[in-house]
């Protein structure tokens, strides 16, 4: 599906400039494109860039805490729960504590030690994989939760809300969390339908109820604080986890009379290795999506929204924030600027800029997550990961619109 999807972005890109240039007399379109091309794979290189550093650091405290135990040990902890979710891995397998590991940085907001943590699980997966370019049941599962994966602490979205000048830059904070969760739970019941996995089994219910329960108890507590108590608790909470996780790995370690400087070297070489395989892919879905981004399809495709649904007679505001969620699946920094945009010609408090923001923080990059997880590993072949994933996807889209106009839908 993977190879369908990024023909068809040239594809649509090559209708769309043809159109630009026959009918509306645009003949630099052709000139933007091909600039574009050169310009994401100098930004695929730029991206390499920044990751041998971040894969190099955390996959060498990856390799401490393999060799101190302490992934072996989340993985009995789990192990019934994936017995259940993941049947293919064995009980005990060191992929479903990194799993775990990845699952708790990405709930934090740690994208640095979230990646790297997750890259190395879908190597761990991958050896269990009986065909090394198709991905296995484990590894879709793994995939889609990632790319739905519940976020409890959006502090970039403040962050943003805050520079562009927002009275109350947590407003979304609520709306966010809602809209997450149910792109969270779209992601898992999609995939337990493709792999017709029992959810209703007790030992899962065992996990998940008490999960849930814990989650709205911390939803509840955090809704209580102030903006400014809040954006100081996210801060300590998110540093304090990151170094406490560093600490927890090197001295558990050193406890157990492992060579710590050697076991981070050996590690950090292994991250070495994982960054070099990740370029071609890089290189192939950037190009591709800069290609359509130059060609104007996304702005078309806008402008045929709007007119749909004004003509059912929908309200249309929230269609000023679609640009987000247009371009969010296949590009982080090119979502922030539409949302930004949206913020500073819209208003940061108005209602397009107040969607957009929640769908920035309740969506993930779908298509870059493909590319870097499965590219990692040399998958070709992703099955129905890419179909369940832009579910999860749409989900979050639609849930964040809705509970947009539940809080803010008073609003002129």
């Amino acid at each position: 599906m993977l190879n369908g999807l990024w023909l068809g972005f040239f594809v649509v890109a090559a209708v769309s400039a043809l159109a630009q240039w026959l009918i509306g007399g645009n003949a630099g379109i052709f000139a933007a494109m091909v600039e574009s091309i050169f310009a994401m794979a100098k930004l695929s290189v730029d991206v390499m860039i920044l990751l041998f550093g971040t894969l190099t650091l955390w996959l060498g405290f990856l390799r401490i805490a393999e060799k101190a135990g302490i992934v072996d040990w989340l993985a009995k902890v789990l192990g019934p729960l994936f017995r259940h979710l993941m049947p293919d891995v064995p009980p005990g397998h060191p992929a479903l504590g990194l799993i775990t590991l990845n699952f708790a940085a990405n709930g934090l907001g740690l994208d640095n030690a979230a990646t790297p943590i997750g890259l190395k699980a879908m190597r761990a997966l991958q050896e269990l994989n009986p065909s090394k370019t198709t991905a296995s049941n484990a590894q879709i599962l793994f995939l889609v939760l990632n790319a739905s994966s519940l976020t409890l602490m959006p502090v970039t979205i403040f962050m943003y809300r805050a520079q562009q000048g927002a009275v109350d830059p947590t407003l979304v904070f609520l709306p966010i969390l809602l809209a997450t969760s149910a792109s969270s739970l779209v992601g898992l019941l999609s995939v337990a339908f493709m792999q017709r996995l029992r959810l209703w089994d007790p030992v899962v219910l065992a996990y998940l109820i008490p999960g849930a329960l814990l989650l709205g108890g911390f939803m509840t507590l955090l809704a209580g604080l102030s903006a400014t108590a809040l954006a100081s608790l996210s801060s300590i909470l998110g540093n304090l986890t990151l170094f406490g996780l560093i600490m927890v790995f090197l001295l558990i370690a050193a406890f157990k009379k492992v060579k710590v400087y050697e076991a981070f070297v050996e590690g950090a070489k292994e991250g070495f290795d994982v960054a070099k395989n990740l370029l071609p892919y890089l290189v192939a879905m950037l190009c591709a999506v800069g290609v359509l981004r130059a060609s104007g399809a996304l702005d078309f495709g806008l402008d045929g929204i709007r007119h749909l649904v004004q003509w059912a007679g929908i309200d249309s505001r929230f269609v000023d924030a679609l640009p987000t969620a247009m371009v969010k699946p296949f590009s982080g920094s090119a979502a922030r600027a539409m949302l930004i945009e949206t913020m500073q010609t819209q208003g940061v408090d108005s209602f397009p800029a107040l969607v957009a923001a929640t769908i920035q923080g309740s969506t993930e990059t779908t298509f870059y997550v493909l590319a870097v997880y499965f590219g990692s590993v040399g998958i070709q072949r992703a099955r129905h990961a890419v179909g369940c994933a832009l579910l999860a996807e749409l989900a979050g889209v639609v849930a964040a619109i809705l509970v947009c106009y539940w809080f803010f839908g008073a609003m002129a």
